[in-house]
């Protein structure tokens, strides 16, 4: 970056720092993840000086030949890696995939039935200061508080009941497998569109860990950057029955130009998960959450539902007397980086709520696998259980830096471009 270093030192530094700080902490946040050199160079590219309303080969500028090759690469890619009829890949984030969805089958005052935000799902479900909360009538669904599984039946009887539009399916918090057939089956019985949202969990779909909703739903939607590992972005897969609604809401209903380099970027990302290296590193990523996730039970650490069949998990810190604001400010002064994250049935409020949320994404893309996990495990045990021992602290930040070393950053992500 020696042009940027000469004209715009603040920005440059700021950018080598961040490089730094990725490099030197260990990041467990559930929907980061690491995008290989060839995606973000891609996005860094020169399409990003192009205009490009419209869709491939119908386009409102002239000179959009080589976009038009890119888009249908992407286009083509996703089709192919998801199984799906139609795609979409002009939304510029998965809250705007969200959004073409409902503008395409649902007027204001319309009924959506989606996952409680506070039971872990998405703002853009139904959440009250959200587009959704504010255009529709809401209800949601949630898990049991037994279990901290998705309660179907309870499911159902809100669908008999409340009789919604269309029904949402996904989450940002959810440990576990969704039932996508399930929740087709109760959209077919009470006459509603059925749209699931993988952003989370779409790579893991990708490598055969979870099942896909692509048999069963209306829509599909994600983001591209999290397990998938591509550029922050959005996607829409549909049936082709609804490719021209969907696109039209895109643009331009909602949309102007798309941007041309993310959707580049997109299509590399498409094609790295095409590779056998992304399925093993998404079958890591599900290995990692387990074995992570079994260590802090044995440690006395409660977890919501018990463990987790994906990327993430969910710890309860209640009977270990540390609110998740506290303990994410105690982890970051040591190296690892986590959010704070609400709990089902939280009595806390969600700027301080009862509980932290771990992700393996960006920690498997490094080349991190179970006995490193094991380990962070352990030092997270080290610093919630003794958060004012400066000695232990300084261990901490020992092995944290250790291990960082020992996996940079772009080394493992860097063998699926290859």
């Amino acid at each position: 970056m020696i042009t940027l270093k000469n004209d715009d030192p603040e920005v440059w530094r700021a950018i080598q720092e961040e490089v730094e700080r990725q490099q030197n902490t260990i990041d467990l946040i559930a929907s980061e993840n690491i995008c290989s050199p060839a995606v973000q160079e891609a996005q860094g590219s020169s399409m990003t000086n192009k205009y490009a309303e419209g869709y491939a080969r119908k386009r409102w500028y002239a000179g959009c030949g080589n976009v038009d090759t890119v888009e249908e690469l992407a286009i083509e890619r996703a089709k192919q890696i998801f199984g799906a009829e139609h795609a979409n890949v002009q939304p510029h984030a998965g809250s705007q995939a969200n959004m073409a969805v409902c503008f395409s089958v649902l007027k204001p005052g319309d009924r959506i039935l989606g996952m409680d935000l506070s039971h872990g799902g998405h703002l853009t479900h139904g959440f009250k200061k959200n587009f959704s909360g504010m255009l529709y009538e809401i209800t949601h669904y949630g898990v049991k508080k037994e279990t901290g599984y998705i309660d179907y039946d309870e499911l159902r009887a809100i669908a008999i009941k409340t009789k919604p539009h269309i029904i949402i399916a996904g989450a940002s918090a959810y440990p576990r497998i969704i039932d996508f057939q399930k929740f087709g089956k109760i959209a077919d019985e009470v006459g509603a569109y059925f749209m699931a949202d993988i952003a989370h969990i779409a790579g893991l779909i990708v490598g055969g860990v979870h099942p896909s909703p692509i048999p069963y739903a209306d829509f599909v939607t994600t983001t591209t950057h999290k397990t998938l590992r591509g550029p922050r972005g959005g996607l829409i897969l549909c049936k082709s029955k609804y490719a021209k609604q969907i696109d039209s809401v895109i643009f331009p209903g909602i949309q102007g130009g798309p941007f041309m380099h993310c959707i580049a970027a997109k299509a590399v990302a498409f094609k790295e998960a095409m590779t056998e290296e992304f399925k093993q590193c998404q079958r890591q990523t599900v290995k990692n959450a387990k074995t992570m996730a079994q260590e802090f039970v044995k440690r006395g650490y409660t977890l919501v539902s018990g463990g987790t069949d994906n990327h993430l998990f969910l710890i309860d810190l209640r009977n270990k007397g540390i609110p998740g604001k506290e303990a994410q400010i105690l982890l970051e002064e040591v190296g690892i980086i986590l959010n704070r994250n609400t709990i089902p049935f939280d009595e806390r409020g969600a700027n301080e709520p009862s509980g932290i949320r771990i992700g393996t994404p960006t920690v498997t893309s490094r080349g991190i696998k179970e006995a490193e996990v094991i380990k962070i495990a352990e030092c997270i045990d080290k610093i919630l259980s003794n958060p004012s021992d400066i000695k232990i602290k300084e261990t901490v930040q020992k092995t944290i830096r250790d291990l960082c070393s020992a996996h940079p950053l772009y080394e493992e992500a860097c063998q699926v471009a290859k």
